[in-house]
């Protein structure tokens, strides 16, 4: 994110509780941070949902640095997931109603696949800092269960007026625990003798689904080091 969409985008916080992730938004924070009209819209095509979006965006990733800094070496992994997703709402407290805003923005039918697309990336951020190995259908099993606890747990800490939010905290603990208890009772099916072979088909299907490969620097077009430099003759 450029220095200047970084300035459009604290610029909006202070008008998003009173106009919403609008145009009237993006073009009010234009003026305050200096920029023209023209170029805010170059910044953000579609306005408001890329001012959302790039608010999103710019939590997943204070999330990422917070998670990579922090010691979870003691930790349980449904501790570290907790510990994720926690961070991620913490990071946006002060901004408790930009979040409203874009909840209810994300919620109409034109930009859904956006606020669906947005949770995911969350989702899928949490789960590579955490140094998530999966690269068959776990892979999207993973993400999409932790879609499901993270929206729940948005929509529950937006309305949670307890102290410290310590309803919200124990309404996640709660929806981690029901998570992996279902993980505990698909193990105990897929290792049961009379079950396991009618899944026998069903797991050889899902074992052919491979995790989206992601590009490495080396696998860039135009990539070059010092290694690939091809030797004298």
């Amino acid at each position: 994110m450029t220095e200047l969409k970084d300035q459009i985008l604290d610029a909006a916080l202070m008008h998003v509780p009173f106009d919403g992730w609008s145009n009237a938004t993006l073009i009010a924070a234009a003026a305050d941070a200096g920029a023209d009209e023209a170029t805010a819209k170059a910044l953000f095509p579609r306005g408001g949902v890329d001012l959302a979006l790039a608010f999103h965006q710019r939590g997943d990733a204070q999330m990422v640095a917070q998670i990579k800094q922090a010691n979870l070496s003691d930790m349980r992994f449904r501790d570290r997931i907790v510990f994720a997703v926690r961070t991620r709402l913490e990071i946006a407290e002060a901004d408790k109603e930009a979040v409203r805003r874009g909840s209810t923005l994300f919620a109409l039918p034109i930009h859904a696949a956006d606020g669906a697309k947005a949770v995911w990336g969350t989702c899928d951020a949490i789960w590579d800092a955490l140094g998530d190995p999966s690269e068959d259908f776990n892979w999207y099993t993973k993400r999409a269960t932790l879609a499901g606890v993270y929206s729940s747990t948005v929509l529950y800490w937006l309305g949670d007026q307890s102290l410290e939010h310590e309803a919200t905290w124990a309404f996640l603990d709660r929806r981690i625990e029901n998570v992996m208890q279902f993980e505990k009772v698909k193990k105990q099916v897929n290792d049961s003798k009379l079950l396991k072979p009618l899944l026998a088909g069903p797991n050889w299907l899902l074992s052919k689904v491979k995790a989206p490969a992601k590009m490495r620097p080396t696998d860039m077009p135009g990539y070059w080091s010092p290694q690939q430099e091809p030797s004298e003759k």
